[in-house]
């Protein structure tokens, strides 16, 4: 018998944790659904949390409630969506991750937790500070960008309108889906509509795919960006970022929206698939982040990690690290954009600017 599934043991008790809540499939997509929004006198908040028996640490709320809105610097008025990542509590690993990781990539194993979030700031004149501000968030231990955030684009514009009962309907329904084995295609149904997607296993081959079945919305992808799309401000320097990533080297992502920061350093960290990323990478990071002082401390090297930033309070603290992506948008004639590039690499620093 395995010492680790005898009685009173953490996977023992967590599994039955699980059983009495009756959302064990749920648990094994998601950790929790949370609804934050901005307190006068609290700050930052989480409102609602799905479902209500969910263990989370003070710390972990706390992250998840900091991270959950863009900086005030990013000036985000509408719908953004963006990713981060926090470490779980220690002792909190689940007996479910050791069957996932077993047949997963590497690259999509669970050893920490994802933030995805949807977040809505629009005017509000009813509101003492004149914006209606709150963010949708899912909290899963899966690296599942694409499909998360496809879930989000279906399910956050509804839940601003029919708010808490929407929300407890999109958990149940979410709870009824097949658990996510690698392999497996799989059929996900969500507020009248399906999303097939594939399960990555570490058997596939580059570039095969099995044949879909017949479904109304099928995902190429649970968890791949569109690598040109991040990458087409910063093409002149990709093969020294995907030699840094190979390294391990410290690096920092300045960028004028969580969208951009985040999307830049999960493509970063995929570019060197299927060989798994060495080091700790967070893609949204902000100073109120538990390991800022960690990450920020100048009485010894910078650390092994990947960081996106949007505070402008970061370019200072970070004058000292070896490599440093800034990217900021401009605004060209007529309605087109294009990117001003900055890349600091070992003191010598390379600027392009995209003419019109």
């Amino acid at each position: 018998m395995d010492p680790l599934d005898g009685f009173g043991s953490p996977r023992r008790e967590e599994a039955a944790a699980d059983s009495r809540s009756g959302w064990t499939r749920f648990f094994s997509w998601l950790e929790c659904v949370c609804v934050v929004t901005f307190d006068l006198e609290l700050g930052q908040a989480i409102e609602v949390l799905y479902p209500q028996d969910v263990k989370l640490t003070e710390k972990e709320k706390t992250s998840i409630c900091y991270l959950s809105f863009p900086d005030s610097y990013s000036g985000c008025l509408g719908d953004t969506q963006f990713t981060f990542r926090l470490r779980q509590s220690v002792g909190r690993q689940s007996f479910r991750d050791d069957v996932y990781n077993r047949d997963a990539p590497a690259t999509l194993e669970t050893a920490h937790f994802f933030g995805y979030v949807y977040f809505r700031q629009v005017k509000d004149v009813s509101v003492k500070r004149g914006y209606f501000q709150k963010s949708l968030v899912l909290v899963s231990r899966l690296p599942y960008t694409h499909l998360f955030h496809s879930v989000l684009q279906i399910i956050a514009p509804e839940f601003f309108e029919k708010l808490e009962p929407f929300l407890e309907a999109v958990c149940n329904e979410i709870d009824q889906w097949p658990n996510p084995s690698p392999g497996q295609t799989l059929n996900l149904p969500i507020v009248g509509i399906v999303l097939q997607v594939r399960i990555p296993s570490k058997t596939d081959k580059p570039g095969g795919s099995p044949s879909p079945l017949p479904a109304p919305t099928l995902l190429p992808t649970i968890h791949e960006l569109d690598l040109f799309k991040c990458f087409q401000s910063v093409l002149i320097h990709l093969q020294m970022l995907w030699e840094l990533m190979l390294l391990g080297e410290p690096l920092v992502v300045m960028a004028p929206s969580p969208t951009v920061c985040s999307e830049t350093i999960l493509a970063l960290v995929s570019s060197i698939s299927p060989l798994k990323f060495c080091c700790d990478f967070r893609p949204y990071f902000t100073i109120h982040d538990s390991e800022f002082r960690e990450y920020t401390t100048r009485t010894q090297a910078p650390p092994n990690v990947v960081l996106g930033v949007t505070n402008p309070f970061f370019i200072k603290t970070f004058q000292n690290w070896p490599h440093i992506v800034r990217l900021g948008e401009i605004k060209m004639a007529g309605r087109l954009r294009s990117h001003c590039i900055g890349f600091i690499h070992n003191k010598m620093c390379q600027l392009q600017h995209n003419k019109d």
